[in-house]
């Protein structure tokens, strides 16, 4: 009787209402600051660029150099076959201006509209990457393989569809190729696809296509002059590292709200 008793008189936590919670979609509203909040960032990093072109330009030598000694600088034979194949070269060029936009804003929105219950950690992974990515490009300013001698740059001399590509470079940070965003945004693109799609019969399929997706951008933005072999590297790091915090993070702060509401039980 006395155990029925304290059990009434404890206080309890409102039960969450219909429509509210982690599976209601997150405010347009607020997505869009988080975007405004990182162009900010990103943006200020750029003003930075002309300040440090020369370090930049000293860290690539030293890169390549490095990639050189080990057997592991794959980037101007790349490049140099690419170029000779113009065809292909003009593919790449439109892959590396639209590819990492279109797929991954694209995937941004499906993911918001049709399941806010997943959203939320797959956005908090990417926008953790780009903040390491940032901090990485202030930290250890680096040049494109492309703005080193007996480099061609791919994309400059096939314009995308458009010719996006001048237009693009005026407004980036032609100094932060480490680690590759392009990369860092692929692996992360194929981890949606699997969280989103890798269920049911078709489970092996969209496993195949969420793995070629980085390898096809990984092949590109070597190829086009635009990144190292070890930026490429970086970049699949720094999703999985984000990726490794946002969880890290999830159940830390689970395990503190769940004792926070046995203690008012």
């Amino acid at each position: 009787m006395a155990a029925e008793v304290s059990e009434r008189a404890a206080p309890s936590l409102p039960a969450p209402t219909p429509g509210t919670g982690l599976r209601s979609r997150s405010p347009l509203l607020a997505e869009l600051a988080v975007v405004a909040f990182l162009v900010w960032i990103y943006d200020w990093l750029q003003n930075l660029a002309p300040l440090r072109k020369g370090l930049a330009l000293r860290h690539a030598v030293a890169l390549l150099s490095f990639e050189q000694r080990h057997g592991l600088a794959v980037e101007k034979p790349l490049d140099h076959w690419l170029v000779g194949h113009p065809l292909l070269a003009e593919v790449a060029s439109n892959f590396y201006d639209n590819a990492i936009f279109v797929v991954t804003l694209g995937l941004v929105a499906w993911a918001w509209w049709s399941r806010p219950d997943l959203y939320r950690p797959l956005r908090n992974y990417l926008v953790v990457a780009n903040l390491v990515g940032f901090a990485v490009f202030w930290a250890y300013p680096l040049a494109p393989p492309r703005m080193l001698a007996g480099f061609v740059d791919v994309v400059g001399k096939y314009p995308g569809i458009g010719g996006w590509h001048n237009e693009l470079v005026s407004h980036a940070d032609q100094l932060a190729a480490m680690p590759s965003l392009h990369m860092a945004w692929a692996v992360w693109s194929a981890l949606v696809v699997w969280r989103l799609w890798g269920q049911g019969p078709a489970r092996r399929a969209v496993a195949w296509l969420a793995a070629l997706y980085p390898l096809v951008t990984a092949w590109d933005v070597l190829a086009t002059g635009n990144h190292f072999l070890l930026d490429v590297a970086a970049g699949l790091g720094t999703t999985v590292v984000s990726v490794a915090a946002v969880e890290a993070f999830g159940r830390a702060y689970h395990l503190s709200w769940t004792k926070g509401r046995t203690s008012w039980s």
